[in-house]
């Protein structure tokens, strides 16, 4: 990801991407509603994540587009705490998620097909 996003700009980007394309007012009600912020705040917001390329501007009514989809921020932020937090080590990240975390079995039988997913993967090279 070669943009990187602040955790205002997240907010805003997290509207776009569970409701799709707004006008920029209906981003300030939901945002108003949910975190208390006014409509210069989440304006101003808009306008930094426009400046980023996050999100394009459209007529009418200031309609806001997402250009960058969640899963690639997902990806480029998971990449930077293993980084920053875990020396690029994805078992240490797991092993001090799974030890602060109360799971429910749900969760756990998740965990564990995914990691049968990964040996069979590793078994097919």
């Amino acid at each position: 990801m070669a943009v990187k996003l602040f955790d205002s700009e997240l907010k805003v980007m997290d509207v776009l991407w569970k409701e799709g394309d707004l006008p920029a007012k209906q981003i300030s009600n939901i945002l108003n509603e949910a975190i208390g912020w006014n409509m210069n705040t989440t304006y101003t917001v808009i306008k930094k994540c426009i400046a980023k390329g996050a999100v394009e501007r459209r007529e009418p009514n200031f309609l806001c587009h997402a250009l960058i989809e969640k899963s690639v921020v997902q990806a480029a932020e998971t990449e930077e705490l293993l980084q920053k937090l875990f020396d690029n080590s994805p078992d240490l990240m797991f092993a001090s998620l799974l030890g602060h975390q109360k799971l429910t079995r749900e969760q756990i039988e998740r965990l564990r097909r995914m990691v049968a997913v990964l040996e069979a993967r590793e078994g097919d090279k």
